[in-house]
């Protein structure tokens, strides 16, 4: 509803402008004096510059909310491109300002559109759970191998013990099902997913059996996880956290929390692709479902 409020709202605004253009163009005078020109222009550089620190900080921490203030500054800067250029155009200072726009404001521009595309379309890629996935996870072998990633296939089998025929052909499995890829110096690193849980009823016979099985095994080895981090609840220090809420909402509020969680662990997962010092791995568990009318003791 929003969504077609908007559409319309734009397209409406689109075809009035039409008229209201062709009325300025016969209009509005060749020259015109105004006062506050110095406030006016130094007053659009201020925001100019408020919006790069701004959409760099954002950008580095990469925050979705990078993508509309990256936008934003690149229509600027082609704004500012136009007016320099434009009333510029009958002073001893055109082709400076010409050049200033072709090579610097132009370019600039592209390349934060670009980031902001970028940033906008960095959600992990996404798909069901498939049971060739069963299987590699049913190998303790591509466990070993992607913990020890990145890292080159000599490297990975010195550290696992395993046999390089062995890693090569784990990684060349892994790189077919998109979970592992070359970086530019050659060595092997994994890439994060949103992998979704297969759904039994999708297959029959044995193959709906073993996706059960997987499922059922999965969620034991959840339920036996979150048991052993209670127990040692106090040996984590500050390395751990916990939270717990529960909020009435409608269905289409729910999948807004959805995403909106899957949109923050993919920022984290993509912070950087390679480990530093003092980093640890974390698991991190997100379960949202409505409670029994009676909570159990």
């Amino acid at each position: 509803m929003i969504r077609r409020l908007l559409l319309t709202v734009l397209a409406g605004a689109a075809v009035l402008l039409v008229p209201w253009t062709v009325y300025l163009a016969h209009t509005l005078p060749d020259r015109y004096d105004t006062g506050q020109w110095r406030a006016a222009w130094v007053g659009f550089d201020v925001a100019l510059l408020l919006c790069f620190a701004a959409g760099a900080w954002l950008g580095l921490r990469r925050r979705r909310a990078a993508v509309p203030l990256l936008s934003a500054t690149a229509a600027m800067l082609c704004c500012d491109a136009w007016f320099d250029v434009m009333l510029g155009w009958t002073s001893s200072e055109r082709w400076t300002s010409v050049a200033l726009a072709v090579l610097v404001e132009i370019p600039v521009a592209v390349l934060l559109a670009l980031a902001a595309r970028r940033l906008s379309s960095e959600a992990l890629p996404r798909r069901s759970v498939t049971l060739r996935d069963i299987a590699m996870r049913e190998d303790p072998r591509y466990h070993w191998v992607t913990r020890e990633l990145p890292g080159g296939a000599e490297e990975v089998a010195r550290r696992t013990g395993l046999g390089r025929t062995e890693v090569d052909g784990c990684l060349k499995t892994l790189q077919d099902n998109g979970f592992v890829r070359r970086d530019r110096k050659g060595d092997w690193i994994a890439i994060p997913q949103d992998l979704r849980e297969p759904r039994p009823e999708d297959y029959d016979g044995e193959e709906r059996e073993r996706v059960t099985a997987f499922l059922d095994a999965k969620y034991a080895n959840e339920v036996a996880l979150l048991s052993w981090a209670a127990e040692h609840r106090d040996e984590f220090g500050q390395w751990s956290t916990a939270q717990r809420a529960s909020a009435r909402l409608t269905e289409e509020e729910f999948r807004e929390l959805d995403a909106e969680y899957r949109e923050l662990i993919a920022r984290y997962c993509r912070r950087r692709r390679r480990p530093v010092e003092g980093e640890k791995e974390l698991s991190v568990r997100f379960y949202v479902f409505p409670p029994p009318e009676t909570v159990p003791a």
